[in-house]
């Protein structure tokens, strides 16, 4: 996630850019509550629950629906702007058919959907690790062949085109790649929050530096690192409680990002 909100902040020149600008996360979302909030609407798919797959699958098809939606909307538009906010305008519907169906739901299966929404870091197979793993590792090396394209799109597109960069080219690479480290995420582990807004501002902070080839590797690292503490956190030692990770995230996390902006007084981008 922290590579995913790296790539969004560079390609649209925004600090409040994350993961969840391109409504990748947002179709996840909606794939699941389909399933869940559905099955409690409708009766017909309760006996397919239990399965973790179903979920999984849910969320990917929803992310890779939405994300067909947004390299269609890419592939036809020159603004890289326009992108950003028909991003969010997809995050919009999808919240507005999640909602709806929480209306008519019933309360065990609202509980469970939020649940869901909590995001959990356990309960995965190794066979579930594995498909997660060799999905990541794309959209890692699409990250990294991206590295030379978000170096120069920092100067702005026009500079980037006088540089004889393919935009169209490098902003489509760019999206996918986000598209599937944000969404594999969010499709084995939940919504992820946090993370992906902050962690490039923390990289930036302590490295003081705006080269990917520094950032996209200690955005990984950081990322990982941060996240791992969270849950060990969540984890409630001595305890049989774990709490949600995405409480633990945004508690910890958003003070240790204001403490950095406020000493440094700058925020680089």
């Amino acid at each position: 996630m922290g590579i995913s909100g790296l790539l969004m902040q560079t390609l649209f020149r925004n600090p409040l850019a994350g993961p969840f600008v391109l409504g990748i996360s947002s179709g996840a979302s909606l794939g699941v509550a389909i399933v869940i909030l559905g099955a409690g609407i409708g009766g017909t798919l309760a006996g397919i629950l239990l399965s973790k797959w179903t979920l999984v699958i849910a969320a990917s098809l929803g992310s890779f629906l939405v994300l067909l939606a947004v390299l269609l909307v890419a592939s036809r538009i020159k603004d890289t702007m326009a992108i950003l906010i028909i991003g969010l305008m997809f995050g919009s519907i999808t919240a507005a058919v999640v909602s709806v169906l929480s209306y008519f739901s019933s309360a065990q299966k609202l509980q469970q959907y939020i649940f869901w929404g909590f995001g959990s870091l356990g309960n995965l197979s190794w066979h579930e690790l594995l498909v997660f793993a060799l999905l990541y590792l794309i959209g890692l090396l699409l990250a990294i062949t991206s590295i030379k394209p978000l170096n120069t799109l920092l100067l702005g597109e026009n500079y980037a085109k006088s540089l004889g960069l393919n935009i169209k080219k490098s902003r489509l690479t760019i999206i996918l790649a986000t598209s599937l480290l944000a969404g594999t995420t969010t499709a084995f582990a939940g919504p992820i929050v946090f993370i992906g807004l902050a962690i490039p501002h923390m990289v930036r902070q302590v490295f003081h530096s705006a080269n990917h080839k520094i950032l996209l590797p200690a955005v990984f690292l950081m990322g990982a690192i941060v996240m791992l503490i969270c849950d060990s956190i969540a984890q409630l030692p001595n305890s049989d409680y774990t709490l949600p990770i995405n409480a633990i995230t945004s508690i910890i996390g958003a003070p240790v990002v204001i403490w950095l902006l406020v000493r440094k007084r700058k925020m680089m981008f």
